[in-house]
């Protein structure tokens, strides 16, 4: 990806996902906002987006991160906010037996002693291979992936979501089903 789609893409990370206000956006409670307006508030904020590159980011994104309406006319961050303007209405599902949270390694002793908590996201991101966890864990220096028992919770009355792009989402994960899986340096 060349440095102009990387630093857009980063924009609309934290424009969707955190800080609309900062532009002078406004996301409805499924976190859609229109592109046209998204792209004049970028501007005026000295950023400079089309639907062309909207698209391309939307496209080539390893992360799948963002959605286009079916419209075309409306975009949102799939998953990921803080935002509190922003409560998506995900479907409960059934999760995998297990699924894999990576972290820094230095948040170990304490996700032990408490489990997973959303902190200031609305919720704890989960997935269903241990290279994905790995890789979200290493972007703060050594990481840890975690185990989670997954079905173990689920049929505690634990409630799952998966975001469209395949994240799985849950409000906390207590340290009793939590497992080391692996270290990475």
């Amino acid at each position: 990806m060349n440095r102009k789609i990387t630093d857009a893409s980063k924009f609309l990370s934290y424009v969707l996902r955190h800080q609309p206000d900062a532009i002078g956006i406004m996301l409805d409670l499924e976190g859609w906002t229109d592109i046209a307006a998204l792209i004049n508030c970028a501007a005026n904020a000295g950023k400079q987006l089309d639907p062309n590159l909207i698209q391309i980011i939307v496209a080539t994104s390893d992360k799948k991160r963002f959605a286009i309406s079916e419209d075309g006319l409306r975009i949102r961050a799939v998953q990921g906010h803080s935002s509190d303007s922003v409560s998506i209405n995900y479907d409960e599902k059934v999760p995998p037996k297990v699924l894999f949270h990576g972290t820094a390694i230095q948040f170990l002793n304490s996700i032990l002693k408490v489990g997973l908590l959303s902190g200031a996201r609305q919720y704890v991101h989960m997935s269903q291979n241990i290279q994905t966890a790995t890789d979200v864990g290493q972007r703060h220096g050594a990481s840890v992936v975690l185990t989670i028992a997954a079905d173990a919770m689920y049929h505690q009355g634990f409630k799952f979501h998966q975001a469209d792009n395949g994240v799985w989402l849950i409000n906390q994960v207590p340290p009793q089903f939590l497992a080391l899986t692996s270290s990475i340096k």
